[in-house]
């Protein structure tokens, strides 16, 4: 599959996601609505409108909405491919940004300068789909218009004629990146080979780690949403118990030793979604469409029910509603020494959903891990009570759409 391809079934599939779970949302809406007016006993008053006037409010609505929705992704769309960027340095990370940036938006246009004619050569042999010049060349380049600089960590130094020539085209209006900051503001993910000590000590961000207020704030959401959850859910988990039971032979729950906070080992609940001896061959990863998984389990996870005991190890203050997933102390070790700062994800509380479970699709290998690291990081850094609502929004989506793992 080509680029081209692959980018537009990509983002056709985004936009597919998105509408349904408009519609699937926006009904639900209207039946909450109807609820309502019916408690309430305003059914029965007498109305300044007609009783049809909701339906057809809702059905006006809706096609309002997805017109919306449509228009605003053309249009975000057609600017994505307008893109232009600068790219100062080249090298395997920088190609390869450029490559993989390609495969999301196939007529985004990269320039790189390279520092020397060998990188030059090197990277025009290499990467024909691209363009490469010599570092010398940047203040015609300069010049042009462009959605951005990116400034490769590559670079040893930059001179003071070219920080000159960035501050006038920064005063332009034309942003400059690194390439954390870029996947930051544009892919809402940090990955770790993009950062350095540094970052860490001059970035700005992290209040969860900081603030008192935040994170207080944030476990009393956790205590008392999980309470009514537990509350609420009770009829749907007795339903789920007794299929499991009917379904195959063995317990109800299943538990697994996680790392938690500040590494601290606790026990994690579930619902079991695979035959009771799943592990009997040792402990490995679950792949996608796993073998071991029941007929039962496999309804749980796609609609994500098998996690609602951990509603449980959130009222004992182990879990968050939303934070980093919690990961087997036997997979730990391998994943510290393979992806830089993977410790950092547990710097805060693990969750049942988080970012990288809404944000990047079902994986079992160092590279799904490392893709998911990214996304906490992003988590952290920017946590928000507003982003933890957002989060919470695309997990209800994926539970009604059915699109877990």
């Amino acid at each position: 599959m080509n680029s081209l391809t692959s980018g537009s079934t990509i983002t056709w599939l985004l936009l597919t996601s998105d509408i349904i779970g408009a519609i699937v949302c926006l009904h639900l809406a209207f039946l909450m609505g109807l609820e309502h007016i019916y408690l309430s006993g305003l059914w029965g008053s007498e109305p300044l409108v007609g009783r049809g006037i909701l339906l057809i409010s809702v059905v006006l609505f809706t096609l309002w909405a997805l017109a919306w929705r449509l228009a605003t992704e053309k249009w975000i769309k057609r600017k994505e491919e307008q893109s232009r960027f600068l790219v100062i340095g080249t090298g395997e990370k920088a190609i390869g940004f450029g490559l993989e940036y390609q495969v999301i938006s196939p007529k985004t246009e990269f320039v790189f300068l390279a520092e020397n004619q060998t990188q030059v050569n090197f990277s025009v042999e290499e990467n024909k789909c691209f363009l490469v010049d010599k570092m010398e060349n940047f203040a015609i380049w300069s010049e042009q218009s462009w959605s951005g600089v990116l400034i490769n960590d590559t670079v040893k130094q930059l001179s003071d004629e070219l920080v000159r020539e960035l501050m006038k085209m920064r005063l332009r209006g034309v942003y400059v990146y690194n390439w954390a900051e870029f996947y930051e503001k544009f892919w809402q993910k940090i990955p770790p080979l993009c950062i350095k000590d540094d970052w860490f000590a001059f970035t700005s961000g992290f209040s969860l780690l900081h603030d008192r207020l935040n994170a207080r704030l944030k476990q009393l959401i956790d205590l008392v949403v999980a309470g009514c959850l537990l509350i609420v859910t009770l009829p749907i988990a007795l339903l789920a118990a007794i299929a499991i039971k009917l379904d195959s032979p063995g317990p109800i729950f299943y538990s697994q030793i996680r790392t938690g906070l500040h590494g601290k080992k606790f026990r994690v609940y579930k619902f079991r979604s695979m035959d009771r001896n799943a592990e009997q061959q040792g402990i490995q990863w679950a792949k996608d469409k796993d073998p071991r998984v029941t007929r039962v389990g496999r309804v749980l996870r796609l609609t994500r029910m098998d996690e609602l005991p951990q509603l449980w190890n959130v009222l004992k203050g182990e879990m968050s509603l939303v934070g980093p997933r919690p990961e087997r102390p036997e997979f730990d070790g391998h994943l510290r020494r393979e992806i830089p700062y993977y410790d950092v994800r547990y710097l805060v509380k693990p969750g049942i959903t988080g970012w990288a479970q809404v944000s990047y699709p079902y994986g079992a290998s160092i590279e799904d891990a490392y893709q998911k690291v990214a996304y906490d990081l992003y988590y952290i850094k920017n946590y928000s009570l507003l982003l933890d609502a957002a989060i919470a929004l695309k997990t209800i989506r994926v539970m009604l759409l059915g699109k877990g793992r």
